[in-house]
């Protein structure tokens, strides 16, 4: 099968516009980095954001059959899920990593970052750039914490004194 062309994916355009899909993939066929793409869903609501998400990708890279999400961060597991009158599988695991991997049947798996629905618009457009940019080996914590999304991993409080009080 032929790479599919996903340059009308590739382009996000500021501002974003409520009720509308943010979400890029790498623009080369290479599939070089950590991520294939990154998504801003709008809530973390499954039932609510994961249709749009595998409506879009199956105009794209062709039908979606399965959905990889990170347990702690999405609400609505464990329910069916039908999305462009198909029953489509999510299976969830406790990785804390703010990935969603998506079965895309013969183009294959996608890894994407999940950009957590309450980031302001300019950390989401960074998070979306450094995720897909050619090459990025980052993980998803550090391009979170580098676009200022989320707090280093040893912050452990508002006082952001390693786990003390700051007295």
């Amino acid at each position: 099968m032929p790479a599919p062309d996903l340059s009308a994916l590739s382009a996000l355009h500021l501002p974003v516009e409520p009720g509308l899909l943010a979400l890029r993939l790498g623009s080369g066929p290479s599939r070089q980095g950590l991520f294939d793409g990154a998504w801003w869903p709008h809530s973390r609501d499954v039932h609510a954001e994961l249709p749009g998400l595998i409506a879009v990708l199956s105009e794209h890279v062709g039908s979606v059959d399965r959905i990889g999400l990170d347990a702690d961060a999405w609400d609505g597991l464990g329910e069916p899920l039908v999305a462009g009158g198909r029953l489509v599988q999510v299976d969830w695991f406790p990785l804390g990593d703010d990935t969603v991997l998506v079965g895309c049947g013969a183009f294959g798996d996608l890894a994407l970052l999940a950009i957590p629905p309450g980031s302001s618009v300019d950390e989401a457009h960074a998070s979306l750039t450094m995720a897909t940019h050619i090459g990025s080996t980052e993980n998803g914590q550090r391009i979170l914490v580098a676009t200022g999304i989320a707090q280093p991993a040893w912050h452990d409080g508002p006082s952001g004194v390693n786990g003390t009080d700051g007295t």
